[in-house]
C-alpha cells in the first residue's frame, strides 16, 4: 500500500497535488450544494470561486512585477481557493467586496509582504482576516471569515485530501498531533461549557475547520519551521489558540489568528530572508548524474543532510513545474558553494533539463531549508547509512562534514546501484574512511577497503550477511520511496529499532 501510495503522489508535484485535491473538494461542494446538502446555493459558491480566484491570481501577478520575480501561478490559484473556503459566500456586491479584498491582500502578500525575501504569514490567512477585522469593527454586511468548509457532508473528500497531502509533504505526524491536540481541547472546553461528550466531539471533528485547516493551511510548507521538533511546538501552540478562549479582541480564537501566531513562530525558528544562488557550473559525477553548484549570496544555515527548494522558471514547464525539492551534498560552509546532485534520464522533466542548462552566473531563488535527516550528535554511535541510487546525496553532505570536522565516527555505507559505471561521490566515500559496501553491477575495480555484496535486490538476508551488527547501529535509509520502503523492511527483519528513512518522492 505504501509503495503504492508513493508512486501515486508522486506522479505530481507538491502543489499540483494541494491545487487538485482542492479543486475536488470544491466540485464535490458544488454538487452538494445542488442537491440541497449545503447550506450555500451553488450560484453563490460559483461566483465567490471565481471572484476569489479572479482577484487573488491578478493582485499575486501584479505583486510579482513590482518585486521583479516571476509569478507561480499554481501557488496563486491555491491561495486562491483557500480563500474561497474561508469566506462567507456571497452574491451581493458588498458581500463580494470582502472576498476580493481577501483575495487581493492574500495574492499581494506573497511577494510585498515579505522579510528580505521570504513571506512571514500564510497568504489565504492574512487575505482573509482584513475583511473579518472590518466587519467585526464596523458591522458592515461584507463577507469574512466562516470557514464554510468546516461542515459535515464535506467531511469525508477533506479527509481523504488532507491525508494525501499530509502525506505527500510528509506532515503526517505533525497534521495528526495538530488535530489531536485542537480536538482534546475544543471537547474539553464544550464539555466544561455543559455540552454532552458524544456531541462535543461531533461537533468538533465534524463540524469545524480542524481537518480543513490541518490539511490545507497549517501544513503550509513555506510557513512551518525546518525541524520536525519546531514543528510539533507550532502544532501546540496553535491548537491552544485555535481553541482556548482569550479575551483580546473579535477575532482572537479565530483559526485566521491561531494560524498567523504560528506563521510567526515558524519564522523565527526558519531561515528569516530569501535565499539567492548565484551558478557557477555543474560537473558529471556518472554515466546520468550530475553535480551543480552555486554560491549563495548570503551564508544560509543548514544541517548536514537537509534539503532545500529551488525555484527554476523556465519556457515551456511541463506538468512538473518550476519548483523542486533537493537534498544538499555539500557540507555547511559560512562562505564556500552549496552543491546539489542529480539525476537525469533520457526523458527528464523540463526543471532538470532547465538546471542543465543554466548558464553561470544565471540567479536561483530557494524558498527554503528542512528535514530531519540529520545524523546523532553522539559522534560515537555507530551508524549504517543505505542509500539507493541518488540516495548517497545526503550522506555526501554528511560525511563530508565530518570529515571536514575531524570526527572519527564509526560508519558502514551500503550503496545499492543499478547503474554500471562510476559512483557519485566515490572519492568522498573513500576520503571519509567509511567502510563500504557495494550492491550492483559488478564494478571494475573497488576502491581500496570497499566491499562488494553482489548484483540484484537488497534483502535482509543479504544485509545481515554484508553487516552482521545492523541492528545495533543507527540506521539512515535515502533513495527513490519503493527502494526504501524495501530497505526499511529489511532492516526491521533484522532487528534494527532506529531506522530514519529520507525519500524522493516524484523526484
Amino acid at each position: 500500500m505504501k509503495r503504492w501510495l508513493d508512486r501515486m503522489t508522486g506522479l505530481l508535484t507538491m502543489y499540483k497535488l494541494v491545487l487538485f485535491v482542492l479543486i475536488a473538494v470544491g466540485v464535490n461542494a458544488l454538487v452538494l450544494s445542488l442537491l440541497g446538502q449545503i447550506f450555500y446555493d451553488p450560484l453563490s459558491l460559483l461566483v465567490s470561486a471565481l471572484v476569489a480566484l479572479v482577484f487573488t491570481t491578478a493582485s499575486g501577478w501584479i505583486a510579482a512585477k513590482i518585486a521583479r520575480v516571476e509569478p507561480h501561478l499554481v501557488s496563486s490559484f491555491i491561495t486562491g481557493l483557500l480563500v474561497f473556503f474561508v469566506m462567507q459566500p456571497k452574491l451581493d456586491l458588498l458581500g463580494l467586496s470582502g472576498i476580493a479584498i481577501a483575495g487581493t491582500v492574500a495574492g499581494a502578500s506573497k511577494y510585498l509582504l515579505a522579510v528580505r525575501g521570504r513571506h512571514v504569514f500564510n497568504p489565504a490567512a492574512l487575505g482573509a482576516i482584513v475583511p473579518t477585522l472590518i466587519v467585526f469593527t464596523t458591522f458592515i454586511g461584507m463577507s469574512f471569515g466562516v470557514w464554510w468548509v468546516g461542515t459535515p457532508a464535506l467531511q469525508p473528500i477533506i479527509i481523504l485530501g488532507a491525508f494525501l497531502v499530509l502525506y505527500r509533504t510528509q506532515r503526517l505526524i505533525v497534521g495528526v498531533t495538530f488535530v489531536v491536540l485542537a480536538a482534546l481541547l475544543a471537547t474539553t472546553v464544550a464539555i466544561t461549557g455543559g455540552q454532552e461528550p458524544g456531541a462535543a466531539i461531533q461537533q468538533v471533528l465534524l463540524q469545524s475547520p480542524i481537518l480543513f485547516f490541518a490539511g490545507f493551511m497549517f501544513s503550509e510548507p513555506l510557513t512551518l519551521p525546518p525541524r520536525r521538533w519546531q514543528q510539533l511546538v507550532e502544532a501546540l501552540v496553535v491548537a491552544l489558540l485555535f481553541t482556548v478562549p482569550l479575551p483580546i479582541g473579535p477575532v482572537s480564537n479565530s483559526p485566521l489568528f491561531a494560524l498567523l501566531v504560528g506563521n510567526l513562530l515558524a519564522f523565527f525558528f526558519g531561515q528569516r530572508r530569501g535565499i539567492r544562488l548565484a551558478y557557477l557550473g555543474k560537473r558529471q559525477l556518472g554515466a546520468t548524474t550530475w553535480e551543480l553548484s552555486f554560491q549563495p549570496a548570503r551564508p544560509v544555515r543548514f544541517l548536514p543532510g537537509q534539503y532545500m527548494e529551488l525555484t527554476i522558471p523556465h519556457r515551456k514547464a511541463d506538468f512538473r513545474g518550476s519548483r523542486r525539492y533537493f537534498s544538499i551534498s555539500s557540507a555547511p560552509d559560512s562562505d564556500g558553494p552549496i552543491t546539489f546532485a542529480i539525476t537525469v534520464p533520457s526523458k527528464s522533466s523540463s526543471f532538470k533539463q532547465a538546471l542543465l542548462d543554466l548558464s553561470p552566473g544565471a540567479i536561483v531563488n530557494g524558498t527554503g531549508v528542512g528535514g530531519d535527516f540529520a545524523l546523532p550528535r553522539d559522534a560515537s554511535e555507530p551508524l549504517l547509512l543505505v542509500a539507493g541510487g541518488i540516495g548517497i546525496t545526503p550522506f555526501a553532505s554528511q560525511l563530508a562534514h565530518a570529515t571536514e570536522r575531524g570526527e572519527k565516527r564509526n560508519v558502514v555505507v551500503v550503496y545499492a546501484t543499478s547503474t554500471p559505471g562510476p559512483l557519485p561521490y566515490a572519492d568522498l566515500l573513500e576520503k571519509s574512511g567509511a567502510r563500504v559496501v557495494l550492491f550492483g553491477p559488478s564494478p571494475k575495480q573497488l576502491p581500496a577497503g570497499w566491499e562488494y555484496g553482489g548484483e540484484g535486490r537488497v534483502t535482509g538476508e543479504r544485509l545481515a550477511a554484508a553487516v552482521p551488527d545492523a541492528a545495533r547501529r543507527r540506521a539512515f535509509v535515502s533513495g527513490p520511496p519503493a527502494l526504501v520502503t524495501d530497505l526499511r523492511k529489511a532492516l526491521h527483519s533484522q532487528g534494527a529499532r532506529r531506522v530514519h528513512s529520507d525519500y524522493f518522492s516524484g523526484y
